[in-house]
């Protein structure tokens, strides 16, 4: 095994609205950089918005072509916001638990989202005429069911008696990150959701999701100590300095994996 290499490929998972669309990538520049440093590295082919149930299957297919192309028998999957949802429902229901090595979640809301919440407090006819214009644009964009409505359901506010995470188990290993936006200028694109964010709870939150949401498994706290975004930890609209802090921090991870065997 090379030096700079994780015993299994990687596999990032991305969540809603960023996907990758011809030259824009849901990861930014963060696959090239780790490619650049010897890791082997794949960006999931899945729906922006669709259903945590077909993204799941979706996910399934492509990992069994990585793991056929590379000749291997398991993944290591590193999923921000609702991809680390969609991961977990692949290994659990889908039984592709055997095939992940490990599992890293990113913002992801294990106990839901605020702003989806907020968001099914509108009217239904007006939150099916909005969801009808985003599936007929993401169909635009190669989405193959995209769900609009049926995903900010699944993203809703959960009680511990709904959420999966308490009784997901798994022989992978597991671990989580949050980050935390301080003020609404550190990001314009989050800037209302934080606010929304902040009038529904009082925990500290990305724009979208909540520190106690973004907890799984081994919870390893912000992946940066200063101001992130939901959006910026995966290379969406960050500037340059705070970027390469965000390179750092993937490049830790990988390192982090390779250690452990994984």
């Amino acid at each position: 095994m090379d030096i700079n290499s994780t015993r299994y490929p990687i596999v990032l998972v991305h969540g809603i609205v960023l996907k990758d669309i011809r030259f824009f990538k849901a990861f930014g520049r963060i696959e090239k950089e780790l490619k650049k440093n010897g890791y082997k590295v794949y960006t999931a082919k899945t729906d922006g918005f669709g259903s945590i149930e077909t993204n799941a299957e979706q996910l399934r297919k492509h990992i069994r072509e990585i793991l056929s192309n590379e000749k291997t028998d398991k993944v290591n999957i590193i999923a921000h916001s609702k991809g680390g949802l969609d991961a977990k429902y692949m290994m659990q229901n889908l039984k592709m638990d055997n095939v992940v090595a490990s599992l890293t979640t990113l913002c992801t809301p294990h106990k839901g989202s605020p702003m989806a919440s907020y968001i099914l407090k509108y009217p239904e006819p007006l939150l099916k005429f909005i969801a009808f214009w985003v599936n007929f644009w993401y169909k635009i964009f190669g989405d193959k069911q995209p769900d609009a409505l049926k995903v900010c359901k699944q993203l809703k506010v959960q009680s511990m008696t709904e959420n999966d995470a308490v009784d997901f188990k798994s022989a992978a290993y597991c671990q989580s990150f949050s980050t935390t936006m301080d003020k609404s200028r550190d990001d314009f694109i989050m800037s209302i959701p934080l606010l929304i964010s902040h009038k529904m709870e009082t925990d500290s939150s990305d724009g979208l999701v909540s520190v106690e949401s973004s907890k799984f498994g081994e919870y390893r706290g912000n992946c940066i100590s200063s101001s992130v975004s939901h959006s910026q930890i995966v290379d969406f609209a960050v500037n340059k300095k705070k970027r390469e802090r965000i390179y750092e921090f993937y490049l830790q991870l990988v390192n982090e994996l390779a250690q452990k065997g994984f």
